[in-house]
């Protein structure tokens, strides 16, 4: 017969065990420094770097496995994507990808991982299950930069830097089926949570393009700050977030109206962004800076900067 002090030590010895799963699964906001070749790592509670991972010799995109377990990130110079342990916090496997991929995303079921391939203007498609490349689609826009799925995962939006357009890519069929004309030099996309729009930023326009995901049809035109470049959506689908790197801020799109309704100064050369998964704070790259600017979304103001590695260009949050 167990006695009750027994069982209470058995309770405890369990809960011991799994306090680091635990503290493993916390919110950590992940930096690719392509200066450095690392990953630092962001206590989302605490807003202090608590450790810093490998990540290529110059990581750019990235994206968090559906299972938290593993960190997929594009080192550019070497044509591949880099895989971490993010638990163990080391360097895992290698994918050959293709000349120069950019910018990294993950499907909303978790199961396929895409990479913008620059040089070879196609998406590189990874199945998560196998962490092997499993297929690639051409676009037809030149220079992609990022590929961002629809949150409903049947969209996928690619940006063509150097052709001024927004590929569309039907996932099922794996084809492109359309293709939209929008501002000088395309960089960063968001979707509203239900998928209706999209929004995309354009570097040399200074401006926001938000297109009909059914129509793909441009229903609005939003100016922006000098060098509009990251874009990152609420939760709640209200707010639309868009770094202007070269005014050093981030404006606050209101989706109801299409207008800037507040603007966030932040670090130097702001790039890509990212919010947490209840929406209380944006998580904004500083490449020039060498930090990351923490904003409240309650109040569209800048809580702190935490310093990070050298060049820092993204943020991916889980």
């Amino acid at each position: 017969m167990t006695t009750a002090p027994a069982r209470l030590l058995a309770c405890t010895a369990v809960a011991l065990a799994a306090l680091p799963s635990l503290l493993f699964a916390a919110p950590f906001a992940y930096v690719p420094n392509e200066g450095s070749g690392t990953i630092s790592v962001i206590d989302t509670t605490t807003d202090q770097v608590v450790g810093e991972m490998p990540g290529g010799s110059k990581p750019r995109g990235l994206a968090v496995g559906g299972d938290g377990r593993w960190l997929y990130v594009s080192d550019q110079p070497n044509n591949r994507l880099q895989l971490v342990d993010i638990q163990a916090r080391k360097a895992g496997a290698t994918v050959a990808l293709g000349e120069s991929p950019e910018g990294v995303s993950i499907s909303p079921d978790g199961r396929w991982v895409v990479a913008a391939l620059e040089g070879k203007n196609e998406i590189a498609v990874i199945d998560t299950r196998s962490n092997a490349l499993a297929f690639a689609i051409p676009v037809h826009g030149k220079n992609p930069e990022h590929a961002v799925f629809s949150p409903n995962g049947r969209l996928l939006f690619v940006s063509a830097e150097e052709g001024d357009v927004v590929d569309i890519i039907d996932f099922t069929s794996r084809k492109q089926v359309a293709q939209v004309a929008v501002g000088a030099r395309p960089r960063g996309i968001g979707f509203l949570p239900d998928s209706s729009r999209a929004y995309v930023a354009t570097e040399n326009a200074n401006e926001v393009f938000v297109i009909d995901t059914t129509s793909f049809d441009i229903v609005a035109r939003i100016k922006a700050g000098l060098r509009a470049n990251g874009i990152a959506v609420h939760p709640n689908g209200k707010q639309v977030y868009v770094s202007n790197g070269g005014d050093a801020n981030v404006s606050v799109i209101d989706t109801a109206s299409n207008k800037v309704v507040a603007t966030v100064p932040v670090g130097q050369r702001p790039w890509n962004m990212a919010l947490t998964p209840d929406g209380k704070k944006l998580y904004v790259a500083n490449g020039r800076s060498g930090n990351v600017s923490v904003i409240d979304t309650a109040s569209n103001t800048k809580l702190r900067d935490v310093a990070v590695g050298k060049l820092p260009w993204g943020v991916a949050v889980r």
